[in-house]
């Protein structure tokens, strides 16, 4: 696979694939740009060979063609602080002030083109679209991980308007790197984390490192469906009931590979689904029938964190209760934290992207992991052996 490292941009001009959707408060202010600041190397070294940019990316999901809430004019500022020089901005994709402004800008400069939904061909993968697209640059550069497994027009399709002169980017590189470090070379033992809502969002994933992991825990609202398989009582607590067998299936998997999978014993347990309800910690699987779980217990926090200490490759997807709410944030800190103890030991640790990288950012200990994935749907997917099609596009 080509990298940007494999080309000298000097009097070029790169149309660069990035992912941009990040959040915003209501006054348009940018509320987390781990998107845009892993894009800068990138950025910076087209600039510094000598060579124009052009960004291009999808932002939120936009119904109706343009809107101004989906407008990527509203992160222009804060991307011309975090890269240090001004960034100019066309007010569409590839229309009139697209192909002149594009046309005009000079080495050293930099472009962003309005959002690339505002048209239904960016989604249905159109090939007149990506070619449109195409003729804005010289060569094509993709780093936008966290969508390589959209076939869309800018992500795969515009690909094969460039012939060889199409590469990856430092992000998506660095992103590919630490997930087959993961898959494929992984120091034992090894640990993943799985969590969140639902245990159908990780079938596929958890199907797959049952063949490569040592332990499994399993945390979140999908641990309930587990214990509801094995006959506990769980309330009100989030339960998927038409995944029973199949929870009571991947357990069974995992015994016969010779798998820990580890389940929560105890839960927070609240009135409401409120920060500020009543809530107390007691046996997940004897939660009365009108409250419901909303963390892991303390001592599952304490026996996940042994495990995780003692491991040499970690990778952690979803949290372990609703962890936006600070009463019900303590299991996914004290996992985090786990995480970081161990690999300050020495250990490898993957973020899987989601609300585990927002969980991790929120307790600000995002500098004292191995690596935090922008990835999200692309890395779940790619971690399952599945084809992206924007690494695809890439390497044909």
């Amino acid at each position: 696979m080509r990298t940007i490292d494999d080309i000298s941009f000097s009097g070029k001009k790169a149309l660069v694939r990035v992912d941009f959707n990040v959040p915003l408060d209501e006054q348009f202010n940018v509320t987390d740009d781990t998107r845009i600041q892993g894009a800068l190397p990138t950025i910076k070294k087209i600039l510094n060979d000598g060579g124009a940019v052009i960004l291009m990316s999808h932002f939120g999901r936009p119904k109706d063609g343009p809107t101004d809430k989906y407008s990527l004019k509203h992160i222009v500022n804060h991307l011309s602080k975090a890269l240090g020089k001004p960034v100019q901005f066309a007010t569409d994709s590839i229309g009139e002030d697209a192909v002149k402004k594009a046309s005009n800008l000079k080495s050293g400069e930099v472009l962003l083109l309005e959002n690339l939904r505002f048209y239904k061909e960016e989604e249905k993968g159109d090939a007149d679209f990506a070619k449109k697209l195409a003729a804005l640059g010289d060569v094509y550069v993709n780093d936008a991980f966290g969508t390589a497994h959209r076939a869309h027009a800018s992500t795969s399709i515009i690909a094969s308007n460039f012939a060889d002169n199409k590469v990856v980017g430092y992000l998506m590189a660095a992103e590919l790197e630490n997930a087959q470090k993961v898959l494929e070379h992984a120091d034992k033992p090894f640990t993943a984390i799985m969590g969140g809502a639902k245990v159908s969002d990780k079938l596929q994933l958890i199907e797959s490192l049952l063949n490569k992991v040592d332990n499994l825990i399993i945390g979140g609202g999908m641990a309930y469906t587990f214990i509801k398989a094995q006959g506990g009582k769980i309330g009100d607590s989030l339960v998927e009931l038409d995944k029973l067998d199949l929870a009571l299936d991947l357990m069974k998997k995992a015994d016969e590979k010779g798998v820990n999978l580890i389940l929560p014993t105890d839960a927070i347990i609240a009135d409401s689904f409120s920060n500020d309800a009543p809530h107390y910690a007691g046996a997940n699987n004897e939660i009365p029938d009108d409250k419901m779980g909303l963390d892991i217990g303390p001592k599952s926090a304490e026996h996940f964190a042994q495990i995780i200490k003692a491991s040499n490759t970690i990778l952690w997807n979803g949290p372990m209760g609703v962890f936006e709410m600070d009463s019900y944030a303590n299991g996914t800190k004290l996992v985090a934290s786990a995480i970081v103890a161990a690999t300050e030991g020495g250990a490898f640790s993957l973020i899987g992207g989601g609300d585990s990288a927002a969980a991790i950012s929120k307790f600000k200990m995002t500098e004292h992991v191995s690596y935090v994935s922008t990835g999200g749907g692309a890395l779940l997917e790619y971690m399952e052996g599945k084809e992206l099609p924007g690494v695809k596009a890439i390497t044909e």
